[in-house]
């Protein structure tokens, strides 16, 4: 697939999964520049809580993409130290209800059955997980394998050893242009400043992933999907776990556009408590809505008492990259020789970085590189869109 122009790859997005694209391609050799119109992390990675979750994936490819990310992310963790505050907390989903319950207890037996790791807890046994839980919670389910990341370190120490590799970084530079050759094929990237001739394109632009794919003349669904991030004033650690009612899992899985919101409440490192999550369709309205900071925090209370007199000292919001079946699209282009798609993660862009760049970089070296159970790319096709 590979030419020897000035590089073998270019990646468009400095985003965690950008970051790990160039990570992978220039550890396995691959001449590699990464370009993005703004900082590291600038966009959806910026805006994200660093969630590495298996405990709300379905069986099937995204939750196969997370399991080989949950090992790869360990790795990383070694590899690169503390730096990007790896953190394998676990998680606890909960459910206010029996019925609730009895949800998360047939979710979880689908899941068990291909390998993830999933332990019923009792109504009455969950503060001995989270002593400041709210009393009377029907049960939950507990996922150690569940984890999390500071995600714009992450994407920063991954682009830091791309480079230690010999990538090269252009920031501030807004792709202009892909150009084809007359074979049809990707041979450079425009920007503002530069040409950068290229065997391949890593179209790793998050939310703009569509422009991205549109300037190779083809078409990619992405569209934005916006979410509100509640942050509150430093604490003691008083939140062990990643913690989330189950109505969670089902906005996820949603495709509606209106305003839905599930509390997910953490801790950091900082002592900050996190809370999320909201979702809406409205485009790139950047609006501060008060209807989604109010919803967050009363269900974020209906778990935790105790964060009713907290302070909140700010809120944030990004936009996640959404495809209309839920899942990114990922490998090469069958369109466009040469173009490769890394975009479309919606909100588990964090989480499934790794083997997302792993997988692109075996793909565009032709060989194994890692010894860890292959992903099949065929459901994360990026002409799956065509009709």
């Amino acid at each position: 697939m590979l030419t020897r122009p000035t590089h073998d790859v270019v990646v468009i997005g400095a985003g965690v999964v950008g970051a790990a694209c160039a990570f992978y391609a220039a550890r396995a050799g691959l001449s590699v520049a990464v370009v993005d119109r703004g900082p590291v992390a600038g966009g959806t990675t910026g805006a994200g809580e660093g969630n590495l979750l298996l405990s709300d994936k379905a069986p099937g490819p995204e939750l196969e993409l997370a399991q080989l990310s949950a090992v790869l992310w360990r790795e990383l963790a070694e590899e690169l130290g503390p730096r990007f505050e790896y953190e394998p907390k676990g998680g606890l989903v909960v459910a206010a209800a029996p019925a609730g319950q009895q949800a998360l207890r047939e979710f979880a037996a689908t899941q068990r059955a291909v390998g993830v790791i999933a332990e019923e807890v009792a109504g009455e046994a969950l503060r001995e997980f989270e002593p400041h839980l709210a009393e009377g919670l029907a049960g939950g389910f507990h996922y150690p394998e569940d984890s999390q990341v500071q995600p714009a370190l992450a994407a920063a120490h991954l682009l830091r050893a791309a480079t230690g590799a010999g990538a090269g970084l252009h920031l501030g530079e807004r792709v202009t242009g892909i150009e084809l050759g007359p074979d049809g094929a990707v041979r450079a990237v425009r920007t503002e400043r530069r040409t950068l001739a290229a065997g391949a394109v890593i179209n790793a632009g998050g939310t703009w992933g569509g422009e991205i794919a549109a300037m190779a003349g083809v078409g990619l669904p992405v569209l934005p999907r916006r979410g509100f991030v509640l942050v509150t004033e430093p604490l003691p650690r008083v939140v062990r776990h990643k913690v989330y009612a189950a109505d969670y899992v089902a906005d996820v899985a949603s495709g509606s556009a209106a305003l839905q919101s599930s509390a997910v409440v953490e801790g950091t490192p900082s002592g900050t408590v996190l809370i999320g999550a909201t979702r809406e369709r409205v485009g790139f309205d950047r609006t501060v809505s008060t209807a989604a900071l109010g919803r967050l925090a009363r269900q974020a209370a209906a778990l935790f008492p105790f964060l009713t007199d907290v302070k909140v000292l700010r809120a944030y919001r990004g936009f996640r990259p959404y495809l209309p079946d839920h899942l990114p699209a990922i490998g090469a282009d069958p369109r466009v020789p040469g173009l490769v798609h890394a975009c479309g993660h919606e909100g588990a862009g964090i989480g499934l970085a790794p083997a997302t760049g792993l997988l692109i970089a075996e793909q565009l070296t032709g060989r194994r590189l890692t010894g860890a159970e292959p992903v099949d790319l065929a459901p994360f096709s990026p002409d799956r869109f065509t009709d």
